[in-house]
């Protein structure tokens, strides 16, 4: 006969081996939820024959400016331009940062697309095939071991104007008009292409697409729901309306270049690109032998809500997504060595976003040893929907190449805000950025005019263990097949 005594440290035992198994799946879960996320692929073509990661970096670490007058091949500008704002109709500037390809040749044949169809495919998706197979072929995975599997794919994309120059009247309209333009197929053609099955989806949060789409990634593998995620960014800018709905609203820079924190700062310049990295969860990749080319600690996103206009940034909205970023990783501010700046380069956004970074870094930096603040924007332009994911591949380059580009345009300080007593930086020569004894940590934000923000924190890639994979090993299209 069992005594009470026995029964009761019977029931006490069974208690603590579940207080355990519970503590243990507790303890799991949180690391889930904190575990970095590896960069083991980038691609991209950006503007002025930035068309891999490589030639982006030449073009940065020499401070290129990227910015040219709109080509002939994509509207007669001189018909468009007209020098005084208002103007019905018209552009007052000239210039933009444009691809340097012809984004109308596609190896459609590379892709199981038959020729009728890839004549009505929006050369957005066009791009977006081609920089995902690169940036999986960068990672040294192949396409085809990816079939059926848990990828997710997660598209930045704002602008929708291919359908104008496709679809000029109703009777041009086909079959495959909807599949071709659709903003939903720009994500779901990835994964029909490549076999994916893992969650699919286009983001459109207007200028900080590119990086909430990175975010969405990072929570989808932190969820199980993907074991491997792409991130997306796309803008092409084919016809004018754009340019002139962004003239009509005094938005644009009349020289067409971001001078970003700079005094002459007068409204942004219009560039486009793509741009892609492959994210997987840091276990997964030592596990597989990836190549880390850098980790995302944190991640966050959030809204202005009211502020003085819709389209008007709100400071303290950006200092608490960065916050949340920072939190997210379990990063003290102090760790934060550098800022991808949103910087647009207008009158009333910069002062806004230096005032918010001070408001997170500013005690924990100090004028002898600042935060540095840059933004590719003063290279390539504001590439809009692209913009988040450029400055996140241009984030990774520096840590790399162990570097910080210089920011351009930056000749006279904008007097509203009080650099003598901020402790930031804003470098204007090629700074190096080396490492030391604790991994370098920076942030990139993004955001839109919408009011969404989007923050991503990126910590240095660990150091390589022996058997990590090379980059490329899936093969090349070969030369003479790109589109």
């Amino acid at each position: 006969m069992v005594s009470s005594s026995d029964e009761r440290s019977r029931i006490a035992k069974e208690a603590l081996v579940k207080l355990r198994e519970t503590k243990a799946k507790l303890t799991e879960l949180e690391q889930a939820q904190t575990e970095p996320l590896a960069i083991i692929g980038i691609s991209c073509r950006l503007p002025g024959g930035s068309n891999s990661p490589e030639e982006f970096w030449q073009h940065l670490r020499s401070g290129a400016d990227l910015v040219s007058e709109v080509p002939l091949s994509r509207w007669d500008i001189q018909a468009f331009y007209d020098p005084n704002p208002g103007t019905p109709g018209k552009i007052y500037t000239r210039q933009g940062a444009f691809l340097n390809l012809p984004i109308d040749r596609f190896d459609a044949h590379f892709f199981a697309i038959s020729p009728r169809e890839a004549n009505f495919l929006d050369p957005q998706q066009r791009l977006l095939l081609e920089v995902c197979w690169e940036s999986l072929e960068c990672a040294g995975v192949p396409s085809k071991s990816l079939l059926g599997s848990k990828t997710g794919v997660f598209v930045g994309l704002m602008n929708l104007e291919y359908p104008t120059i496709a679809f000029p009247n109703y009777e041009t309209i086909n079959a495959h008009s909807a599949s071709g333009s659709a903003p939903s197929t720009a994500a779901g053609r990835i994964a029909f292409t490549f076999g994916f099955q893992g969650p699919t989806l286009t983001v459109d949060t207007a200028c900080s697409s590119s990086l909430v789409a990175v975010h969405l990634a990072c929570q989808s593998l932190r969820l199980g729901e993907s074991d491997l995620a792409l991130a997306c960014g796309i803008n092409l800018m084919l016809v004018p309306e754009s340019y002139i709905a962004e003239c009509q609203a005094h938005t644009l820079s009349p020289d067409g270049r971001c001078k970003t924190f700079d005094a002459a700062a007068d409204g942004y310049g219009r560039g486009e690109g793509c741009g892609v990295v492959v994210l997987k969860r840091l276990s997964d990749a030592k596990r597989d032998g990836d190549n880390i080319l850098a980790l995302i600690r944190g991640s966050a996103v959030n809204q202005d809500g009211r502020s003085g206009g819709l389209t008007v940034p709100n400071g303290p909205a950006q200092e608490q997504v960065i916050r949340q970023a920072l939190n997210n990783g379990k990063i003290d501010p102090a760790q934060i060595s550098y800022i991808e700046a949103h910087g647009t380069g207008t009158s009333l956004g910069d002062p806004i976003e230096i005032v918010a970074l001070d408001g997170v870094f500013g005690k924990n930096h100090t004028l002898e040893t600042p935060l540095i603040v840059g933004s590719a924007k003063t290279n390539i332009g504001h590439t809009e929907s692209t913009a988040g994911i450029a400055g996140l591949i241009k984030l990774v380059l520096q840590l790399q190449h162990e570097e910080i580009a210089p920011h351009l345009h930056f000749k006279q300080p904008n007097p509203h805000i009080n650099w003598s007593e901020l402790p930031i930086h804003v470098p204007t020569q090629l700074m190096p950025w080396s490492k030391g004894n604790q991994p370098r940590l920076a942030g990139v934000s993004s955001f839109g005019f919408s009011g969404t923000n989007a923050h991503v924190i990126v910590e240095e890639a660990p150091l390589k263990e022996q058997g990590s994979r090379g980059a490329g090993e899936q093969g090349s299209r070969g030369a003479g097949e790109q589109g």
